[in-house]
């Protein structure tokens, strides 16, 4: 496999970047229950752009190792959780078998997309859920008082993985949208949808792993779509933030945990979908 090649003076400043950015993840990650995924893609995309990596592989790359980093993010942003009572362990256990089902799906689907429509799809996506958070239009719609079941649970938790996987992301945004509608304390579903991370991302990082393997013009320390050097910096920090991020979760109220929701997501569309045209 073919790499990019960097002096001592760059890689120690590539090093540098992705262990702020692993700063920011990390505190995200807690205060908000997603992976991290929403930081981590687009500061790779921009880190890894200016430090040569090819268009045609870059944002799998990002994704791949965004994928990756969300193990370790998510794992301890949801242990936070759990030790204030804040994670349902049995919607995870429901939702577990469909979202990994979508993974797969969205790994397969993944090898027939270039890197400038995932770019679309992502900043579209992530900028009507922010708008949801800061504009709430359907704050008052209660859709149930149960979560789904049944046929609507294996085509929601699918969907999830799927859509997850193709962006590199942990799944919470979706995840908190469905149980806050189905009448979830904001909290609570903050701390369960952060447990959603760790199944979407083990399959997803070792699917992106795997189709990356031969490709060329890979940045230094990558494994197929997977930079190591990148998961090591940045979950490394976000170690010390997550907990961080967690206690700040929990001392505001639920109305400006949603309106600073909504606000970062519509930011990151922003930056991606510039990204896009550069």
């Amino acid at each position: 496999m073919l790499g990019l090649e960097y002096d001592p003076a760059q890689l120690a400043q590539l090093i540098s970047v992705l262990m702020i950015a692993g700063l920011i993840a990390g505190f995200v990650a807690g205060l908000f229950g997603i992976g991290g995924g929403f930081v981590v893609v687009p500061a790779l995309l921009l880190v890894f752009s200016f430090f040569g990596v090819d268009g045609e592989v870059l944002t799998h790359v990002a994704i791949g190792t965004s994928l990756a980093t969300i193990i370790v993010t998510s794992s301890r942003s949801v242990h936070a959780h759990n030790k204030r009572g804040a994670v349902d362990l049995q919607i995870i256990k429901d939702w577990a078998p469909w979202l990994l089902i979508g993974v797969v799906g969205g790994i397969i689907l993944a090898q027939f997309m270039d890197g400038r429509s995932l770019k679309w799809i992502f900043s579209i996506g992530v900028f009507l859920m922010g708008l949801h958070f800061i504009m709430p239009v359907l704050k008052d719609v209660k859709l149930s008082d149960e979560m789904p079941k049944g046929i609507a649970l294996a085509g929601l938790a699918s969907f999830l993985g799927g859509f997850s996987a193709l962006l590199g992301i942990g799944g919470g945004t979706i995840a908190i949208l469905t149980m806050t509608m189905c009448g979830r304390p904001i909290h609570q579903a903050v701390g369960t949808a952060s447990g959603f991370g760790v199944i979407i991302a083990v399959p997803g990082a070792i699917g992106f792993a795997l189709l990356g393997l031969g490709a060329s013009q890979l940045p230094v320390g990558s494994f197929g779509y997977v930079n190591i050097l990148a998961v090591v910096a940045i979950t490394a920090m976000s170690f010390i933030t997550a907990p961080l991020g967690a206690r700040a979760a929990h001392a505001l109220n639920g109305p400006a945990l949603k309106r600073v929701f909504g606000v970062y997501l519509v930011a990151t569309s922003a930056i991606v979908l510039w990204n896009s045209f550069t």
